[in-house]
């Protein structure tokens, strides 16, 4: 059993009022934030993440989790909704990684941010600590994931830029899962999880990456 705290952590992309107008009228519900649970049995603080978005053609946003060294996790639930582009699966742990990309076109924005709870003081309620990672800005991928190119979908990432035009490279523990948000913001509708694996999968694997289903697919295809 658990209680839900109202402290959140601010930390996610900020886009302007007509992105997120075209987003609302596509129909992607991407919700990046972060929440602070208490778990009244093991008494002790968690954070909880929702995986979610989507594409249409034009656009997409896409947010998944991982751990602090970039490793899968597995999902505490996935629900069922009559809604694509939307929440996909939830994550519960003591730490998380969260990677949140938004695409215009061939266009990209992305985000990822460390999240951590830390203590105020003896008693009190702790804080959700976050700090950004890596941000990049109108990264580069001419690539038509959702149909010409979906066979390099989940195994590439945009390209990203100094001010100068100097190439910028992603941090290599978090590279797999900034290639799922990629894919994640060019798939729709959207009605699966990119990167959490189910939590079976993840006891079998012992953090060993694992394809989701629309991944195990193209795998196949390519093998066939």
């Amino acid at each position: 059993m658990s209680v839900r705290t109202r402290a959140k952590s601010p930390l996610r992309l900020t886009l302007p009022g007509a992105a997120i107008k075209r987003l609302r009228e596509a129909g992607i519900y991407c919700t990046p934030e972060i929440s602070l649970e208490f778990q009244r049995v093991d008494k002790r603080y968690v954070l909880r993440g929702r995986e979610s978005g989507g594409a249409v053609r034009q656009l997409g946003r896409y947010v998944t989790f991982c751990g602090e060294q970039g490793q899968r996790l597995p999902w505490f639930l996935r629900p069922d909704s009559v809604t694509p582009n939307a929440e996909h699966a939830i994550v519960i742990a003591p730490a998380l990684v969260s990677v949140e990309m938004f695409r215009v076109e061939h266009t990209y924005e992305l985000l990822v941010a460390r999240h951590q709870i830390h203590a105020v003081k003896d008693g009190a309620r702790p804080r959700v600590a976050s700090r950004a990672v890596f941000r990049g800005w109108q990264g580069q991928l001419p690539l038509d994931l959702a149909k010409k190119d979906r066979a390099l979908a989940g195994r590439i990432a945009p390209e990203f830029f100094t001010r100068a035009g100097e190439p910028r490279q992603l941090p290599a523990e978090y590279v797999e899962a900034v290639q799922a948000a990629t894919f994640g913001a060019s798939c729709g509708p959207c009605s699966h999880s990119h990167f959490l694996i189910a939590p079976k999968a993840a006891a079998i694997t012992d953090g060993a990456p694992v394809a989701c289903a629309a991944q195990r697919q193209i795998a196949g295809a390519e093998v066939g």
